[in-house]
């Protein structure tokens, strides 16, 4: 199947590795790029998505027609660079006339050597990885022959089993803020900015460690909790980072955002699956089953745990529990869309989750208040 604009106008085109075909026209860097093609549902924060880590590996479709409407600034990165291979759209942008706005969408895309399709039906291609679920593709120059384009997709490695959380993460450790509270050691798989942020804002002294650290260089600076953030691939792969956690549950308060969340999760004895097109956009419901409020989130995963009997989705609102190689865990979120497991808490030894992202870049402020009970549980355990 091939979707797009006529053929002689086309100068680029998806594919994707079931022999799928979106044609449309290229607004990035003149180049292919493959990776497993995803796609969010926000509807702005265009800059906060390719920045952010968790895109590692993937070429990003945005849902949203319109992307780039206010150009691309400095503050609104997530990282130090793009991490997202490609970026397909319906309808790119490329103005400067945004206040705030320090370049073109596009000319930044192009700048940074991201390559780019814009004219894409994009509802077409969304419809198509919901039903037949996120796989490997590509963003090709139309001069490229489909034959030798899907060489290069079946090439590239599948997602399930893919650890980009050493890519990812920093080489060095690296302390953020000043302030007199908690000291929290955090193990970088990929964290986003604005959580750092988030967390300093409040008082907090945060030090950023590369996922290879181990229990006892995390636990030499005597923090006050372990947190883990944010970051891209497969949780199931990580075991070098489960086996560091399973040596601080316990001795220190441990808290996951993310995959973070599904980390701790596997460190404590559950396990993860893949789901079929992942959670990725920032108008995902979900409940809190401590306080019964229902919050418009944040999200990008691929990846999410199994409830307690090892089902993929919990059918009720009640907070079940885990019986966990540290004690029993119980349900503290659950997502409305598909009824997947959002956050737990440990009920044994000080330790929380939640799968989604409360720092709201981009996304809505309903989460936020999750720093405050991050804190305050930190503070609690001290005592």
């Amino acid at each position: 199947m091939t979707v797009g604009p006529n053929s002689s106008c086309a100068t680029a085109y998806v594919l994707l590795e079931d022999g799928t075909r979106f044609d449309g026209i290229a607004v990035g860097a003149a180049q292919a790029a493959t990776g497993e093609v995803v796609f969010t549902t926000g509807m702005a924060g265009y800059q906060e998505s390719a920045t952010d880590p968790s895109f590692a590996g993937q070429i990003l479709t945005f849902t949203y027609p319109h992307i780039g409407n206010y150009g691309v600034s400095a503050e609104a990165m997530e990282s130090d660079r793009i991490w997202a291979r490609a970026v397909i759209m319906r309808s790119a942008m490329n103005t400067e006339d945004a206040p705030g706005a320090e370049r073109g969408w596009c000319d930044w895309l192009v700048d940074c050597g991201i390559p780019a399709i814009s004219e894409v039906d994009t509802r077409a291609l969304v419809r198509h990885i919901r039903e037949a679920g996120s796989m490997r593709g590509g963003v090709f120059p139309a001069a490229l022959g489909e034959g030798d384009a899907m060489d290069l997709v079946r090439a590239e490695p599948p997602m399930a089993g893919a650890d980009f959380a050493r890519v990812v993460s920093p080489a060095e450790m690296t302390i953020h803020g000043t302030g007199d509270g908690p000291r929290i050691a955090a193990i970088d798989t990929g964290i986003k900015l604005s959580i750092v942020r988030h967390l300093v804002e409040r008082g907090a002294v945060v030090e950023l460690h590369p996922c290879a650290t181990s229990a006892e260089d995390l636990l030499a600076g005597d923090p006050d909790a372990i947190f883990l953030a944010n970051g891209p691939g497969d949780p199931a792969a990580l075991d070098n980072v489960v086996q560091t956690l399973r040596e601080l549950v316990g001795v220190k308060p441990v808290f996951g955002i993310c995959l973070g969340h599904q980390l701790l999760c596997r460190a404590v004895g559950l396990e993860t699956f893949k789901l079929p097109f992942g959670h990725r956009g920032a108008n995902h419901p979900v409940k809190d089953l401590v306080t019964g409020r229902i919050e418009i989130t944040s999200q990008n995963h691929g990846f999410a745990v199994l409830g307690p009997d090892g089902e993929a989705t919990i059918p009720g609102d009640e907070p079940v529990r885990w019986e966990t190689d540290f004690g029993a865990a119980q349900l503290s979120h659950i997502n409305l869309y598909d009824r997947t497991v959002e956050g737990l808490t440990l009920l044994d030894v000080a330790g929380a989750t939640v799968q989604y992202h409360p720092e709201a870049g981009p996304g809505p402020n309903d989460s936020l208040y999750l720093f405050d009970r991050f804190l305050h549980q930190i503070a609690e355990a001290a005592v």
